[in-house]
């Protein structure tokens, strides 16, 4: 009985800590973001409007394994922004994974672009929407970031945590892909960014 009461305490503190850890491992995310709003250049926001920047709690059941397939000799196609221009793209992979017990899957993209650019070369673009949109959420979608190297063994960390919104989110006049229908989510993704709290 003894050694059945210290197995379960034992349980609880490897709980606490792991979920410590990736609390710590958001917070961190998010502090990085904010922090990268101030080098940008053609930043949409300054440092007074970032206590406007506004997240889900930190929910590791959004952070799931996804099984990775890349699709080869796919052709660039243009992907249409919110202010009437196009990004040229090609469709890197496919991602299959379930999310609180139902089969889910995205298409990952390559900028092609940026592909160009040494800094960005092993990029990839997760652009999303779901049904928090319009609603707790931007309701043009929001992205999560990949690298090639994100990729091992054809698996893929795919964490939610850190969706966040792109520019037009918070000003006009920025050029941001509108998600393609084949990555609108039947779920409601209650993690990563929310609705910016100051209108625009």
């Amino acid at each position: 009985m003894k050694s059945l009461l210290n197995l379960t305490i034992l349980l609880l503190l490897c709980t606490n800590v792991i979920a410590q850890n990736f609390n710590e491992e958001t917070e961190n995310f998010r502090n990085h973001y904010k922090e990268d709003f101030l080098k940008s250049k053609n930043s949409p926001l300054k440092k007074d409007d970032l206590s406007y920047l506004r997240f889900f709690e930190p929910d590791s059941t959004y952070r799931v394994t996804a099984v990775f397939k890349k699709i080869e000799k796919s052709r660039p196609f243009e992907m249409p922004t919110y202010s009437d221009t196009n990004k040229t793209y090609v469709k890197y992979g496919e991602l299959k994974f379930r999310l609180h017990g139902k089969k889910q899957s995205l298409t990952v993209y390559r900028s092609l672009s940026l592909q160009s650019l040494p800094q960005y070369r092993d990029y990839l673009f997760l652009p999303f929407k779901d049904k928090t949109n319009g609603v707790e959420s931007y309701g043009g979608g929001r992205y999560i970031d990949l690298r090639t190297g994100d990729i091992k063994e054809n698996v893929v960390i795919l964490d939610f945590n850190k969706a966040y919104n792109p520019y037009c989110a918070y000003s006009d006049g920025y050029h941001c892909p509108i998600p393609p229908a084949a990555n609108h989510l039947s779920a409601k993704i209650e993690a990563g960014e929310k609705n910016f709290g100051k209108e625009h």
